[in-house]
């Protein structure tokens, strides 16, 4: 789907008017906007838009890292969004120079159709441009990659709490489900944080060198939240550990208390397999309590070694 629109000389909105018009008409700047676009409306960024066959390309083949290339008549962004609910990428391709601002993307975008239709409700369009266009739709994405990194935190809190007496092995799956949505948070951010800092140190972007304040504070929104995932990244490594630590520790009392079990019924086994052979000559057996001594002896020896045992803190 395309929409369009346009700001008139006298800094009025014009909407819904066909490209060719717009490529050749006498506009202050205009927007477009490639919202999933068709195979026939992806064909407008060759003619009449014209833009590099490069830049195309990217457009089609999308997921690609967020990047800008300068090319003769216009800068081309690649720029990616988070989707709130599947924490998967979203690619928002730019086409900008003073003239335009044309964004393409396959899937709804929700940060674009928050600007678009500020702009269409707004009362000073004399005070946008295309760059401020792509300011807005910057800081909205980014500001919706807040949101995700609290809720990773607030999840990592409650995995170390432990408040709901969740098994081990339950824990240990959210957490690792929880380091695989960090990652995906990184592989975004990380390269976000970079295009952000070639933006504000460029010296072609000429038109953003008066707005350099507005992209410097998205900027330092990228590198908070590039911190806040580190954090979160080691916290799930300690938490891991901790766990991995406690079910070790576990394991080895488990172990203890088994082998001091074991050590225990070692003594009495071996009086039993004594006399439990089958030789006629042996004196005990003709004995009239030699079962009940036999018994005795076995439970004094069981009882002298838990004592001793217990002293030790074995069974602690």
């Amino acid at each position: 789907m395309l929409r369009t629109v346009a700001v008139s000389k006298e800094n009025k909105l014009v909407k819904d008017i066909e490209i060719t018009q717009l490529v050749s008409g006498e506009f202050k700047w205009y927007w477009i906007d490639f919202n999933q676009p068709t195979e026939d409306e992806v064909e407008f960024l060759r003619h009449p838009l014209s833009f590099h066959h490069l830049a195309i390309e990217d457009c089609i083949h999308h997921l690609q890292r967020p990047k800008l290339d300068y090319y003769e008549d216009h800068t081309f962004f690649v720029v990616q969004a988070l989707n709130q609910k599947t924490i998967t990428r979203e690619e928002v391709n730019f086409f900008l120079n003073e003239k335009y601002v044309v964004t393409f993307h396959h899937e709804l975008s929700p940060e674009v159709d928050d600007v678009w239709n500020r702009l269409n409700l707004s009362t000073e369009v004399d005070k946008w441009d295309p760059f401020h266009v792509f300011y807005y739709v910057l800081d909205k994405m980014v500001d919706n990659y807040f949101p995700l990194v609290n809720q990773i935190d607030d999840t990592l809190n409650e995995i170390d709490d432990n408040s709901k007496g969740r098994s081990m092995e339950a824990l240990l799956k959210d957490l690792f489900e929880t380091r695989h949505d960090l990652l995906s948070l990184r592989h975004t951010i990380t390269p976000m944080r970079d295009l952000l800092y070639r933006i504000i140190n460029s010296q072609r972007l000429t038109s953003i060198r008066g707005k350099i304040a507005y992209f410097s504070d998205i900027y330092d929104h990228l590198l908070k939240l590039t911190e806040m995932i580190e954090a979160s990244r080691e916290l799930t490594t300690d938490i891991r550990d901790s766990y991995i630590s406690i079910n070790s520790n576990e394991t080895n009392h488990v172990m203890k208390v088994l082998t001091v079990i074991t050590t225990i019924f070692m003594p009495l086994t071996f009086i039993v397999g004594v006399y439990g052979m089958n030789f006629r000559n042996m004196p005990e057996t003709n004995w009239k309590y030699g079962y009940f001594g036999a018994l005795f002896l076995m439970f004094l020896i069981a009882l002298g070694m838990y004592i001793w045992f217990n002293k030790k803190g074995w069974f602690k």
